[in-house]
């Protein structure tokens, strides 16, 4: 990713948004038929995850998809440049908020749907807690220093994941909520293979670990694009999570994903190839 990119970005960022929306629409639509080879990806997710729909109801979740993926994309364009009340008046927290508050221990499971980031810029813009997340970093160095500022702008921690799980857990019990992602493939050497809408897939058991290690609730919030920009959905608690089994804990983690894609299918990160590591006997299917 180039300079001149980053600065095209930052100007759509001051456009209209439904002018932004119809963009990443129309974006959205030519990525699906000229990326052939994560067109592939999408709709074998799609097939895998939802057996019962028809070709055709799996190819218009494919589109939405990817316009979803592309809108959200060139959101970033003001939710990191943006001024505060821009940006307020477009997030809107909303559910659980008392869950939010105090200082306990709380890790915040945030599937990947394409709203993540808004999600975390609504929580360190609106909630008075420090917030700490983890962060991969970009092979583009362009891309990496733009995506760090742009997390960064509003306040919170950034844990890389080369500093382990200390500063995690202290961060954790010093009142600081973890906003944790652990529903993608990150390979099998530290997974566990659980069902995924009846399919192995290989998940890190990080979520169930870390809250047994800092005694802390485990609290999903879900982040839905819609037209006025996004929802933020903080759900309640978990009850008797985590128990002294990591692999059901796991496996339940991604039972709970489940019922929160149903809802809004077409806004997860189906781009992602989630069952390209397998146990044995089981082929991955790109």
């Amino acid at each position: 990713m180039s300079r001149w990119i980053l600065r095209v970005m930052e100007w759509l960022g001051r456009l209209p948004l439904p002018w932004l929306r119809a963009l990443g629409a129309g974006l959205g639509v030519a990525l699906f038929l000229l990326v052939g080879s994560r067109r592939r990806v999408v709709l074998t997710n799609l097939r895998i995850c939802f057996p019962s729909h028809t070709p055709w109801q799996r190819g218009r979740l494919a589109v939405a998809t990817f316009v979803a993926f592309a809108q959200a994309w060139l959101d970033r364009g003001w939710l990191w440049h943006a001024s505060d009340d821009v940006i307020r008046t477009r997030l809107q927290l909303t559910g659980a908020l008392h869950e939010l508050a105090g200082n306990a221990p709380t890790i915040l499971f945030a599937p990947h749907f394409v709203g993540l980031d808004a999600g975390w810029t609504a929580l360190t813009q609106q909630v008075d807690r420090s917030f700490t997340t983890i962060y991969t970093d970009q092979a583009n160095k362009v891309a990496d220093d733009w995506i760090l500022a742009g997390r960064k702008r509003l306040g919170g921690r950034l844990f890389g994941r080369i500093e382990g799980v200390k500063p995690i857990i202290a961060g954790l019990k010093a009142g600081e909520p973890l906003y944790l992602l652990p529903d993608m493939n990150f390979g099998p050497e530290e997974s566990v293979y659980v069902p995924f809408y009846g399919r192995p897939a290989a998940t890190v058991p990080s979520l169930s670990r870390f809250a047994r290690l800092s005694r802390a609730k485990v609290v999903p919030i879900v982040c839905k694009l819609v037209p006025s920009g996004y929802e933020i959905e903080v759900l309640p608690a978990w009850t008797d999570y985590p128990s002294t089994d990591l692999q059901a804990d796991t496996a339940r983690m991604n039972q709970m994903l489940e019922t929160y894609i149903n809802r809004m299918p077409a806004q997860y990160y189906w781009v992602h190839k989630r069952f390209k590591d397998q146990p044995e006997g089981w082929h991955p299917p790109y």
